[in-house]
């Protein structure tokens, strides 16, 4: 490809900018260079596959793995499954991201909520919650309610942390000037702390949609009869390696999806910070 300079119009061209420099400005700015490693394994995948060097009883080729999303996709297993853990995620994400979030702020408000409630907290939070998954099952059994309080409980300490870390670390300044100009308490914390906090805030929340995903494979595996981990689980039974293989690729992409959600809401709800600007 030529290194000349562009040419707009009859006459005029932009001097310093050549075209193979605008195709990869545009190639980055259009975010499609994050798909770069992923399209080249998959890539790799196809061609290792088609050439033998993977034996299709540990790993089919992307080919066959679609063509199985295809079948799950035509007899509507893919999106009853798909549903319903999504569902379930939410529901685990609205449960304990909310737990967590009001104690976050309780505590980073309050000394003494803090001293109440902080060291329970990081107690419990060095317990690994999927080990808890026999303790879950003795409780709940293999209802829903098992695989609600594992992703709640998942989601909790991450936005607890984030929550209480950013309300710790608004700047004083900030609040006293608030306090100068007379704003009430409740006014402070609408426009001055939860702002200022919101960062650490959103950043909790991208850890937790992580956590949430894979605690609900975890827990869909085990005990579940219905859902994607579930799906998966009936493959293997039937030796279906495709199904398993695209049943992973589906969390993958539920997650991805997540976290570009995320990512937008930083975008959106942070404009104002010189961080999430371009």
């Amino acid at each position: 490809m030529s290194d000349a300079p562009l040419t707009l119009t009859a006459g005029k061209t932009l001097p310093s900018l050549t075209v193979k420099s605008w195709i990869l400005k545009l190639f980055v700015k259009a975010d499609a260079v994050a798909w770069v490693v992923p399209v080249g394994l998959l890539f790799v995948w196809q061609i290792a596959s088609s050439l033998g060097l993977i034996p299709v009883n540990i790993l089919p080729s992307p080919k066959e793995v679609a063509q199985a999303g295809w079948r799950l996709t035509l007899s509507g297993d893919l999106f009853t499954n798909i549903w319903v853990s999504f569902l379930r995620a939410m529901a685990g994400l609205v449960v304990g991201g909310g737990i967590g979030f009001v104690f976050g702020f309780a505590n980073g408000l309050s000394k003494l909520s803090e001293r109440l409630t902080d060291t329970t907290f990081q107690m419990l939070r060095n317990i690994p919650h999927l080990a808890l998954i026999p303790l879950v099952i003795l409780w709940f059994g293999i209802e829903e309610e098992a695989k609600l309080f594992l992703v709640a409980l998942g989601v909790f300490f991450p936005i607890y942390l984030n929550t209480l870390h950013g309300i710790r670390n608004v700047d004083p300044q900030l609040v006293e000037m608030g306090r100068s100009y007379g704003l009430s308490s409740f006014a402070l914390l609408r426009r001055v702390i939860l702002p200022g906090a919101l960062p650490s805030i959103l950043v909790g929340l991208r850890y937790g949609l992580g956590i949430m995903w894979l605690t609900l494979i975890v827990a869909e595996t085990i005990a579940a009869q219905s859902g994607i981990g579930y799906m998966a689980m009936q493959a293997r039974e039937f030796m279906q390696v495709d199904v398993v293989v695209f049943s992973v690729l589906v969390y993958a992409a539920l997650g991805k999806l997540a976290d570009s959600t995320a990512r937008f809401l930083e975008t959106l709800c942070l404009q104002w910070h010189p961080a999430f600007q371009d």
